[in-house]
């Protein structure tokens, strides 16, 4: 019974591979959309792109935005070195490379950032900033998913016994879905029917 309890809470250790390669994937395609937008912006301010839909979907009003920049370049730029190293691992991890601990850890801390960062972006986006970027909310589809299969496999790795461990092992899907729907009813809540106006 023992054994079985231990195995449980130590068999998942494999790192989220295809997530990894996918996630990271997608994420560094829209920060380069996302930064090569911003440049044709900033040479022409009217410009407009496909996914200005209206007044509340905007892409160019968020870029043009201070929160667009918040450390004093466009935040996709962190994006890009950020979602390529995701990607860099996931691929690494796929050809069977072991990954050093400081490798697991950088990575971690990473997806820590990133999820604070998108969050804090989220919500200037709803509620001060009044629009959505379709290509910004790719970046935070992904950050979601990033975030809590890389903490559970770090979890898993680091402290594989822990109650902390079991939780999101056990409930990775819906800490994910949750998330998925407070964002979406944030969104909703706010916007409404105004978004397809």
């Amino acid at each position: 019974m023992t054994e079985q309890t231990v195995d449980t809470v130590t068999e998942p250790t494999y790192p989220p591979r295809w997530l990894l390669l996918l996630g990271g994937a997608i994420g560094l395609v829209a920060s380069i959309v996302l930064t090569i937008d911003k440049a044709r912006l900033s040479d022409d301010p009217t410009k407009t792109f496909s996914c200005d839909i209206n007044a509340f979907v905007s892409c160019a009003g968020v870029m043009a935005s201070d929160q667009a920049s918040a450390f004093g370049f466009p935040n996709s730029y962190i994006g890009i070195a950020g979602f390529a190293g995701v990607t860099l691992i996931g691929l690494a991890l796929l050809l069977g490379v072991r990954v050093p601990s400081f490798v697991k850890a950088g990575l971690w801390l990473g997806t820590l950032f990133g999820i604070g960062l998108v969050t804090w972006l989220q919500f200037q986006s709803i509620y001060e900033i009044g629009k959505l970027c379709p290509y910004c909310m790719v970046v935070w589809a992904v950050m979601i998913p990033l975030f809590v299969l890389v903490t559970a496999w770090i979890l898993r790795e680091f402290h594989p016994t822990s109650s902390l461990t079991r939780f999101f092992t056990d409930w990775t899907v819906l800490i994910i879905g949750l998330w998925y729907v407070a964002v979406a009813a944030a969104i909703w809540f706010e916007f409404g029917s105004r978004l397809w106006a």
